[in-house]
């Protein structure tokens, strides 16, 4: 039955056909046993004629009994039949969730290798989780609805049909009326379902940008327009969810009409079945098909089809998708314009790469977390002289971290460049391993299950070499002033348990890995905030003084009084200089240090 259009015609249908095809065991066994139970049915109703004409009315008592044992007996038999009907069931329903798990990932994988500086597919999760389960259970009870409709309706018409045919000219026309008036609902609930699971998708996407920029919108004052990206959304999840209830209404008046029209039918049609000499017990049969046996497993498949039907071949369609195309066949996605970006009809254009010499650079730097939310970065020029030990500093949320992920290249900006070592920040599409120009320590340290040594020789070893010498792992250890952690953890072999660390051993052993790490720019985003000052001073001192760049989120005054130059972000505009000049010519970096010493005099 096709409900959902072309769509659903050139895409589900087919791998539809194709798993039953592969299941051709499972649908058997549970075809044989469904038959098993048709015959509950067939005896349910003309159990109860033959007791009544043959036995009760007759005045054969023992007979009545007997044939009402006899339905009884029935009853057994079904409900030893639909034993084996759940276990034919599983060997159909699980096959179908594990390979659209096994989708879902290959799908998200595929996405990825196809566009791997992009956003990644961003409704993987909720197909992996949600609509899999989803497409499980609507699955599950849409076969074995559908499979009992139709070995109910065997039994019962089979029954009509021994009774007496008449029966059959009465029964059939309503309820084939509320069945055509029911399925002409199924196609545009199935077109709002489709839409609502869009719509779901996108406001869960939309919700997933916000929060992770959540911190540097509240800075920036970009709450208003946060919230007109996501009002839209769910203003149309409302209006969808209202028409998909006005559609259940009508859904219902039909299964009204299936449900009763029939029975209303058959005592209407009662005195001309009685002058045509259809006995009372016949007529007790025909209602007993109606109302024990055919018309439930109807009602139960017409809801089956409303609700699960319409969700489970719209769900499909996500997982039967065409798969992307390669990165190199699409056409560049246009970027948002940024405030100080030139612009044109596809974005802003990127200026021209020149050479550099700068360990890294920023060249005109815009960015923002969404096309309506304030720019977080502005225009942001900076150049980071190789060797430098640059600070970075600036209230909670104004964009630090922002800065530090462009020079990481895990995000973009909307209009300018982000260098490191005169090449593009972002890596190109396909770059696999480590990126050997940079290491980025986040606020929380990555220690892994493993012995010591492996913690700190991670980030030093090239794919297929060997890791740091002995001589250079504990020069690390020394410099860094780790030999009483290290000693007490059991040495450089012995097992590391990361639960068992404070966070405060967690960064030690994580920005001695930095230091043994081979490239030549080391980004620390306040990886040192779980030290205590000397700590983080020894620290600092060790790694500004090993070959390359450092660039440090600074959370105290200390550690943006060592460094060479200090960048100071304050949402409008940044300030680069030494300690000493941003203290006598910036008040902002001035109210930045009388609060750092207030709070270490506390």
């Amino acid at each position: 039955m096709t409900v959902t259009g072309g769509v659903v015609r050139g895409r589900v249908a087919p791998e539809g056909r194709r798993f039953l095809r592969g299941h051709k065991g499972a649908l058997g066994r549970l075809a044989a046993w469904s038959l098993l139970e048709s015959a509950h049915t067939f005896l349910g109703g003309y159990g109860v004629a033959r007791a009544l004409d043959d036995g009760f009315l007759a005045g054969r008592t023992a007979t009545g009994l007997g044939w009402l044992a006899a339905a009884g007996a029935g009853a057994l038999l079904g409900a030893f039949a639909l034993r084996g009907v759940f276990a034919g069931l599983a060997d159909l329903v699980e096959p179908l969730r594990d390979g659209l798990v096994r989708r879902a990932v290959r799908q998200a994988l595929d996405r990825a290798v196809a566009d791997p500086a992009g956003a990644g597919d961003t409704g993987a999760v909720s197909r992996l989780t949600q609509q899999t389960e989803m497409a499980r259970d609507s699955f599950a009870g849409l076969v074995l609805t559908a499979r009992s409709f139709v070995f109910t309706a065997v039994g019962a018409f089979a029954g009509m049909a021994a009774l007496a045919p008449v029966l059959l000219l009465v029964v059939l026309p309503p309820l084939l009326l509320g069945a055509a008036a029911f399925l002409a609902t199924l196609r545009p609930m199935a077109a709002v379902q489709r839409r609502s699971l869009d719509t779901d998708e996108a406001l869960a996407d939309r919700v997933g940008q916000l929060a992770e920029g959540l911190r540097d919108i509240a800075a920036c004052g970009g709450q208003g327009a946060a919230q007109d990206r996501v009002e839209p959304l769910i203003a149309a999840q409302e209006r969808l969810a209202g028409t998909l209830a006005g559609w259940a209404a009508l859904r219902t008046l039909a299964l009204g009409t299936a449900g009763r029209l029939p029975v209303i039918a058959l005592l209407a049609a009662t005195p001309w079945l009685l002058g045509r000499g259809i006995t009372a017990g016949t007529l007790a049969g025909g209602l007993t098909y109606l109302v024990q046996a055919l018309l439930p497993a109807l009602n139960s498949l017409m809801t089956a089809l409303g609700s699960a039907g319409t969700r489970l071949l719209v769900v499909l369609e996500r997982f039967t998708a065409a798969p992307p195309h390669p990165a190199g066949d699409r056409a560049p996605k246009p970027r948002p314009s940024g405030p100080s970006g030139p612009s044109g009809p596809s974005g802003p254009s990127a200026p021209s790469v020149r050479p550099s010499a700068a360990a890294a650079e920023l060249r005109g730097v815009t960015f923002a977390y969404g096309p309506g939310a304030a720019p977080v970065l502005d225009g942001l020029d900076l150049v980071v002289r190789p060797g430098e030990h640059l600070a970075v500093v600036g209230p909670s949320g104004i964009g630090k971290s922002t800065l530090t992920a462009l020079l990481a290249g895990t995000l973009s900006p909307d209009a300018g460049a982000v260098l490191v070592d005169g090449a593009a920040a972002r890596r190109e599409p396909g770059a696999t391993g480590p990126d050997p120009r940079r290491t980025l320590l986040p606020q929380q340290a990555y220690v892994f299950t493993g012995t010591v040594r492996e913690n700190l020789t991670h980030l030093a070893a090239a794919p297929g070499a060997t890791g740091p010498g002995d001589a250079r792992v504990r020069g690390a250890v020394r410099a860094l002033g780790l030999d009483g952690l290290v000693e007490r953890l059991g040495g450089l072999d012995a097992e590391v348990s990361p639960r068992l660390l404070s966070r405060g051993e967690s960064q030690q052993l994580a920005l001695a890995a930095a230091y043994l790490s081979p490239a030549p720019l080391l980004l620390l985003d306040e990886a040192t905030c779980h030290l205590d000052p000397g700590a983080e001073a020894r620290a600092e001192r060790a790694l500004a003084e090993r070959p390359g760049t450092l660039v440090v989120v600074a959370h105290r005054v200390s550690s943006a009084a060592r460094a060479d130059r200090v960048l100071v972000l304050d949402g409008t505009r940044a300030v680069c200089g030494t300690h000493g000049e941003l203290v006598a010519g910036s008040p902002l970096y001035r109210e930045l240090v009388g609060r750092w010493n207030r709070a270490a005099d506390e």
